[in-house]
Parts: C-alpha cells; sequence; structure tokens
C-alpha cells in the first residue's frame, strides 16, 4: 500500500468534498477506508494499491470531476 496526498485548487464549497471523495472511491485498488477530502487544506489523503490503480488514474478521476491538482506526493 501506498500513501498519498494531493493537494487541490482551493476548494469553495463542501459539496465539492463529496464529489472528490465518490470519484476517488470508485477506483479498484484505493483503500475507500483511508479516503479523507480535508475541505479546510484542499487536500485529499489516501491510501491504494499501486499494482491495482496508479496515482495518474486518481489524478484524472479528480480532474474529471472539475478540479486542479497542484502536487502531489507519494510515500
Amino acid at each position: 500500500m501506498k500513501k498519498a496526498t494531493i493537494q487541490l485548487e482551493t476548494l469553495i464549497c463542501p459539496s465539492c468534498s463529496a464529489k472528490i471523495d465518490g470519484a476517488v472511491k470508485a477506483l479498484d485498488g484505493v483503500d475507500k477506508d483511508s479516503v479523507n477530502v480535508l475541505f479546510s487544506t484542499s487536500r485529499v489523503k489516501l491510501n491504494f494499491d499501486s499494482e491495482k490503480v496508479t496515482i495518474e488514474k486518481i489524478e484524472e478521476a479528480i480532474n474529471k470531476v472539475g478540479f486542479e491538482i497542484i502536487k502531489t506526493k507519494v510515500k
């Protein structure tokens, strides 16, 4: 399992968090219990199985629901 912290553009409404949460949790390989969308800091933290899903696919899912990614850290 890898841990990712994704910094997003500033989130302007709490429903934005729900959209991102749903998009990320829909991906196979993401540990659904680990997904945490932090509205106050505009960050997404999650754990994922790099053999099932790439960080690029996770970023793509966030972009598809309309949010720009500033930077991503994976450990």
